[in-house]
């Protein structure tokens, strides 16, 4: 095994102090943010209790598409999103995940189409950052692309 690739991985094994993740993490955001200067629907759904995140820690990341509202409204809008689900996969997000409940690390329940970034990443690594940011983007610009195309359908 080669001793230089060995001694890197340990590199990121280390412990990171909470402010040197936060520091990590506002870097990652901020250049983000310059390297696909565009403006993300997120929490601007304009539809109660639905809205679009960005997920990236030390382990993991993907886009998601969250309902977090009263069971009611979840209901309601999960099922629209079932009905449209063939049309997501064949047209826009094939690797599209349906989880009707998915337990966020707090215990909180909601439900989640997500998209998950298939290699091993941590927002501690930069040199994996690259791979993330244009992960995000393409994805989430398709996924936004799909939520303006049947918005109407969703909240209808």
């Amino acid at each position: 095994m080669d001793s230089s690739l060995h001694g890197k991985d340990k590199m990121f094994n280390f412990m990171f102090s909470k402010e040197e993740s936060r520091l990590l993490r506002q870097e990652f955001w901020t250049s983000f943010g310059k390297s696909f200067p565009k403006k993300w629907i997120l929490y601007n759904t304009k539809l109660k209790g639905l809205n679009f995140k960005f997920h990236f820690d030390n382990k993991k990341a993907m886009v998601a598409l969250d309902l977090e509202d009263s069971l009611e409204h979840r209901i309601k809008h999960w099922e629209k999103l079932l009905a449209l689900k063939s049309i997501l996969l064949e047209d826009y997000l094939p690797e599209a995940i349906f989880d009707e409940s998915y337990i966020l690390d707090n215990s909180k329940e909601l439900s989640r189409i997500y998209v998950p970034l298939a290699q091993k990443v941590s927002i501690h690594n930069k040199d994996t950052w690259r791979d993330v940011m244009e992960f995000f983007n393409k994805n989430m610009t398709l996924f936004e692309a799909f939520f303006e195309e049947y918005k109407h359908v969703i909240d209808g």
